[in-house]
């Protein structure tokens, strides 16, 4: 078990962590209609610029960076957004120079951001197997055909639970997982950085699995400490010229 009896370091005192950790950034955009009165000649146009400079973000920076871009569509599954870019990389920053250069085409003169979630990425103090948990040191991102996202905050109650009350229902929780083996979770962290607590997404080929999954959870314990978890997004995996093209 990794039960941490000291879970705020306030007893043994425990000294800053800053080691290099993944950032997330889950960058969600809604298209103004007054795009598609456009001539179709200027749509192309419009979309191959912007698909150059979201990619040009990863494959003009040095390897070592380690940047990474997913790209998601949601055209027909949600109403209030229309594709996602997920983005991770090693610095903050470097989400800056990612929106700078869309911000400097014209498609983003028709797009607005109707959510925009950074986390961070870090050892789970719940899990003690990395292998397919999805709760190590780095992602895996984009394995699934799919990918469910939504913010999570849980209840101050959580907070005021033993460790070993919490490490008891998080084992619950993991165990009514473990039939799933088609989804993997990822949980990264927005503690100080963000609104919510977390941002948790699951990659899956199977949505029908995903749902059966989050059905099961709510019955678990852990879930009564649960303040929120929607928006929920079912995200679309697609090369990016996919994802512009069902803009129209």
């Amino acid at each position: 078990m990794m039960v941490d009896l000291d879970p705020s370091g306030q007893v043994t005192g425990r000294e800053s962590d800053r080691s290099n950790r993944q950032f997330m950034n889950y960058a969600f955009f809604k298209l103004d209609p007054a795009f598609r009165r456009l001539p179709q000649a200027e749509r192309d146009e419009i979309r191959a610029e912007f698909q150059a400079a979201a990619e040009g973000w990863v494959s003009d920076a040095p390897a070592q960076k380690g940047l990474i871009l997913r790209p998601y569509s949601l055209v027909g599954v949600r109403g209030d957004v229309d594709f996602m870019l997920w983005r991770i990389a090693f610095d903050v920053r470097e989400f800056q120079e990612a929106q700078a250069r869309l911000n400097r085409t014209r498609l983003m003169g028709y797009l607005t951001q109707p959510y925009n979630f950074v986390s961070m990425n870090k050892r789970s103090q719940y899990v003690n197997r990395v292998d397919g948990s999805g709760h190590g040191l780095e992602v895996l991102p984009g394995q699934g055909q799919f990918l469910f996202i939504y913010p999570f905050v849980k209840t101050r109650a959580w907070y005021d639970l033993t460790p070993h009350s919490r490490q008891g229902m998080m084992d619950e929780h993991i165990h009514a997982s473990v039939p799933f083996k088609g989804v993997r979770i990822n949980t990264s962290y927005s503690y100080g950085i963000d609104d919510q607590e977390f941002v948790v997404s699951f990659d899956s080929d199977y949505p029908q699995e995903f749902v059966d999954l989050v059905h099961r959870l709510r019955y678990t314990e852990a879930s009564m400490y649960t303040l929120q978890d929607t928006p929920m997004f079912t995200c679309v995996k697609k090369e990016l010229a996919g994802v512009l093209g069902d803009l129209g």
